[in-house]
């Protein structure tokens, strides 16, 4: 049994980790008490590693302390170290990262909803090989099923000194409803933000964006347009679901969003007046001016789902 209680307490803001994409249209009602769009309102939630309860210790220590926020911390504390966690939900999906940075915690979302995860922890030995730490199985029930969309993440990185943050708020000053808000995060960065295609073809497998690097520069491939909008509109207290797979045969990443007057809307945030419609940031800030594209974003077959940040 590696599980481990302890009093001490300590509150961080997080670094990040590694890199990968959901479907449908159905609605879904909240439970619990989290608080969601607010008009002027910015609400960026911190993951705290409390010291509770914890998994392992040397060279990885896993805080699971709140795990009924949807979310659980790993800490890889010796230099010159490398570690790797697989996560196990109720959907049977293994969600895999990576640690290479010590001293520094990581948060990992628990995305399957309640139930048993199990969670699987691995040395790096040398190479490619790993060797098991730890194997623990933990059951989660959220306070809040919306709470893995709203916390911060390994893939969707930002504190509330982020400059991503700040101007969610700038673009969201005047916005009514949450839908107000999405409107206008979304056509700012359709219209700011330019591919990069040497990026794309040179990037690394554990890669992982850095939202405020991507809204400096203006430029990104689909995991940065999907990271940066999940974390504006996560900021401002509307659940964001960061979707990892596939667009056709294409590795891509896009977002799913909850709208309170409707519930989860997926692959369709983009209401022209008649009909939902997908929104793709990516593919519409490369083709938004091409029908044919804006075909292809409308039509949610084309979109395969393998994880869910």
């Amino acid at each position: 049994m590696l599980l481990h209680t302890k009093k001490r307490s300590f509150r961080i803001l997080l670094p990040l980790l590694l890199c990968f994409f959901l479907s449908g249209c159905s609605t879904g009602g909240a439970s619990g008490k989290t608080e969601l769009y607010t008009p002027g309102k910015t609400s960026v939630l911190v993951p705290e590693a409390s010291g509770e309860e914890t998994l392992g210790g040397d060279p990885l220590l896993m805080d699971i302390s709140n795990r009924n926020q949807g979310y659980c911390m790993a800490l890889l504390n010796e230099e010159g170290k490398k570690a790797a966690i697989q996560i196990i939900g109720p959907d049977g999906v293994t969600y895999k990262y990576f640690l290479e940075e010590a001293g520094v915690y990581a948060v990992f979302p628990l995305t399957a909803g309640d139930g048993d995860y199990l969670i699987l922890a691995y040395e790096n030995v040398g190479g490619d090989q790993y060797a098991s730490l730890f194997s623990q199985s933990i059951t989660v029930e959220l306070d809040n099923e919306f709470l893995p969309f709203l916390y911060p993440n390994q893939y969707v990185d930002f504190t509330e000194a982020s400059e991503a943050v700040s101007l969610a708020a700038q673009l969201s000053a005047d916005a009514e409803t949450d839908l107000d808000a999405l409107t206008g995060i979304y056509e700012y960065l359709i219209s700011h933000l330019t591919y990069d295609n040497e990026k794309a073809e040179n990037v690394q497998s554990n890669y992982l964006p850095d939202v405020d690097s991507t809204l400096k520069t203006g430029t990104g491939i689909c995991f940065d347009y999907a990271s940066l909008m999940a974390a504006m509109l996560r900021s401002l207290g509307i659940p964001t679901k960061l979707e990892i797979g596939y667009s056709a045969s294409i590795r891509h990443a896009w977002v799913d969003v909850y709208i309170e007057s409707v519930g989860w809307v997926e692959h369709a945030v983009e209401f022209n007046g008649d009909e939902w419609k997908l929104m793709d940031p990516t593919f519409a800030s490369t083709g938004k001016d091409d029908p044919a594209m804006a075909n292809y974003i409308g039509d949610g077959e084309n979109y395969t789902v393998q994880y869910i940040r």
